[in-house]
C-alpha cells in the first residue's frame, strides 16, 4: 500500500482473517517474519473474539444498546415490528436473518441522516449524500464530496457511540484530516470529550462485527 508508513496487523474477526498493510518499499518476506514475530498478540487476540450471535428465534441483539429479543412470528406476514423489547419477525424461518438485517439497515440510514443532518447545521457545512455499508474496518468515512458513508452496525451501538461517528465524520466536513483544528470541531459538534465515546466504540466493536446477517 502506497500510502502505508509502517507495518499493520489487524484480526478481522468477522470473516476470521488476519489483515496485514504492507508499506510500499517493505518487502514480503520481511513483513511475514514481523507477522511471525506478533504470534503472542496474534494468539491473544484470538482468544479474546467474542462468540458470533445469529439473528436466531429467541436471540438478543443490541438495539441502540439496548437488548431486544428477536421472536418469530412464522404465520405474520414477513417484515419486522418492534414492539416494547421484541423483535417481532414474519414470515419462513430461513428469511430471519435477512429480514432482521434489511430493517436493521433502514433504521440505521434514517437515525444517522437524521443525526448527519443535525450537525452539518450545527457546523454550517453541507453533506451531499448519506449512506450506510458494512465496511471491514471503518465505522464512517466522507468524501472530499460530501458524501458520508456509515457502517450499519451502528445502530446496534449506544445512541452515544453513533453520535460520536457521526460528529467525527461532519467534522470533516470542515478539515479533511486529523489536525488540532479537527479535533476541536469534532468535539465540538460532540458537545463533550470524544475520549470515552472513542474507548467504547473501541470495546463494543468486535462484537458488533460479529453479530449474524443474512446478506452481504
Amino acid at each position: 500500500m502506497r500510502r502505508a508508513r509502517r507495518l499493520r496487523l489487524r484480526v478481522d474477526h468477522q470473516r476470521g482473517l488476519l489483515r496485514l498493510t504492507i508499506p510500499w518499499r517493505t518487502s514480503a518476506k520481511a513483513a511475514l517474519s514481523w507477522v511471525a514475530e506478533q504470534r503472542d498478540w496474534i494468539d491473544r487476540q484470538l482468544s479474546a473474539a467474542p462468540p458470533a450471535c445469529p439473528f436466531a428465534d429467541g436471540a438478543a441483539i443490541p438495539l441502540g444498546g439496548t437488548d431486544v429479543t428477536l421472536r418469530h412470528r412464522p404465520d405474520a406476514r414477513r417484515g419486522v415490528v418492534l414492539d416494547g423489547g421484541e423483535l417481532l419477525v414474519g414470515g419462513p424461518a430461513q428469511s430471519i436473518a435477512a429480514s432482521v438485517e434489511r430493517w436493521l439497515r433502514a433504521r440505521a440510514r434514517e437515525q444517522l441522516s437524521l443525526e448527519t443532518a443535525r450537525m452539518a447545521s450545527l457546523a454550517g457545512v453541507s453533506v451531499k449524500a448519506v449512506s450506510v455499508g458494512d465496511p471491514v474496518s471503518r465505522w464512517g468515512s466522507c468524501s472530499s464530496s460530501g458524501t458520508i458513508r456509515y457502517s450499519w452496525r451502528l445502530i446496534l451501538a449506544p445512541p452515544t457511540v453513533l453520535r460520536f461517528v457521526v460528529a467525527h465524520e461532519v467534522a470533516h466536513r470542515l478539515h479533511m484530516d486529523h489536525s488540532p483544528a479537527f479535533k476541536a470541531a469534532e468535539e465540538r459538534l460532540f458537545g463533550e470529550p470524544v475520549a470515552a465515546a472513542r474507548s467504547e466504540l473501541r470495546r463494543l466493536g468486535p462484537s458488533l462485527r460479529l453479530r449474524a446477517v443474512g446478506r452481504g
